[in-house]
């Protein structure tokens, strides 16, 4: 049985480059960074001290700008994206008349909210609080969605893993439209303290915009960052019904499991090369068809060489003329959302028919030999991309996107 092809036809975003798609295109493709030092709270007792954050999130156009002030910075930041994506797919006006679901990646909801309250003298992580509604939950009735709802949980791959289970209930015809992506407000005195003690954190804090440095010799570990994107899917055919415009097909998804360790990657990179082979077959593609890679390359020393053996080997002599390159190094390590982002960036590279450069790469690392678009965005023509997002504890995810 033939599946229903299903495609991407509203976009919302809230990025350290940007908040709506022509500017954050626009700084993409410009090359410019996000990372900066970090004010929100005190941090001379980090050895990081940098990280993509963001400090005012606007109140979409649709809601009441007095609830939207009410809401913490990840209610802020997930309504936001939520809202855009349907008033840019044409579905807001219209959602009471169909079943929108929503899967929404997320990260540890409970310990952000514990750690907000005791920062502010409470108690809330001694008491049991089960009558607190998940923010899915939250969106969900907010939003006033009537189809199915999912929180989903896979690190850096959440948002990936989200954009698939999407486009499978849509191919079931469970839902007539769904909302997918992810959203992490996490640059928080916790995350950046527990990251930056297992030494995982770039130390140069004194070159913030310099310090996300994927495949380069001098990288010395990866940069926080916060925002999200979610996108509006659904079928081809009702797309096409209505006279929507596509940004692009989810053409295939692949995803398996290191089974390793929580943080350390692992060795055996068969994992990551399965779930490569399963999305580009899944697209019914050869990987010679493949126009760009968005890597997944976080900046961290063994993390980026592993992902060069892996494209080495999943896409043999055509990785001489393919173009990778890690917006991450813009962006910083968006965490939870990472994924959402960089498929974001995979549909700017198919629309302005443009590769994102990876900056900061002035002395690559002949460990990874790929052929690097470094510095500044190239034209190219790009049709077919897959992004990679390799989440910590092994969960290993690639999405195939194409020219709709």
């Amino acid at each position: 049985m033939t599946l229903p092809a299903v495609c991407i036809t509203g976009i919302g975003a809230v990025t350290p480059i940007g908040n709506t798609y022509a500017q954050i295109a626009d700084n993409m493709l410009s090359g410019a960074s996000g990372i900066r030092r970090v004010t929100k709270f005190p941090i001379d007792d980090h050895p990081s001290q940098i990280a993509s954050v963001i400090d005012h999130i606007s109140c979409p156009a649709a809601w009441s700008a007095d609830d939207f002030a009410s809401l913490s910075p990840v209610d802020q930041a997930t309504t936001s994206c939520c809202i855009d994506a349907l008033l840019d797919s044409g579905w807001w006006e219209r959602r009471s008349e169909a079943r929108i679901g929503i899967v929404l990646g997320n990260a540890g909801e409970w310990s952000t909210c514990w750690e907000i309250d005791r920062l502010a003298g409470g108690d809330a992580v001694y008491r049991v609080q089960g009558h607190v509604e998940t923010l899915t939950q939250r969106t969900r009735r907010r939003l006033g969605l009537s189809g199915p709802a999912v929180s989903l949980s896979a690190a850096c791959a959440s948002g990936n893993y989200a954009i698939a289970l999407a486009r499978r209930w849509l191919q079931m015809n469970w839902v007539d439209v769904c909302l997918a992506g992810a959203c992490d407000m996490a640059v928080t005195p916790l995350t950046l303290a527990g990251f930056g003690n297992m030494r995982a954190l770039s130390r140069r804090n004194d070159e913030p915009a310099k310090a996300s440095r994927p495949f380069d010799m001098d990288r010395d570990g990866f940069v926080m960052g916060e925002g999200g994107a979610m996108f509006v899917m659904e079928r081809a055919d009702s797309a096409r019904k209505r006279s929507a415009r596509a940004y692009a097909e989810v053409a295939g998804c692949g995803a398996s499991s290191d089974a390793y360790h929580m943080v350390i990657p692992s060795p055996h990179l068969e994992p990551a090369i399965s779930a490569m082979r399963q999305a580009i077959s899944d697209a019914g593609i050869d990987p010679s068809e493949v126009d760009y890679v968005n890597a997944h390359a976080t900046s961290t020393p063994v993390g980026d060489q592993a992902e060069a053996k892996i494209l080495n080997t999943v896409f043999g002599s055509h990785i001489e003329d393919l173009p990778v390159s890690s917006t991450k190094s813009m962006t910083g390590h968006l965490l939870t959302a990472a994924a959402s982002v960089e498929a974001l960036a995979c549909i700017i590279s198919i629309d302005r028919q443009k590769v994102p450069p990876t900056i900061n790469l002035d002395k690559p690392d002949p460990e990874c030999r790929l052929r690097h678009v470094a510095n500044h965005a190239e034209s190219h023509r790009v049709r077919v991309t897959a992004s990679n997002s390799f989440g910590f504890g092994g969960s290993n995810t690639c999405l195939i996107l194409r020219a709709a």
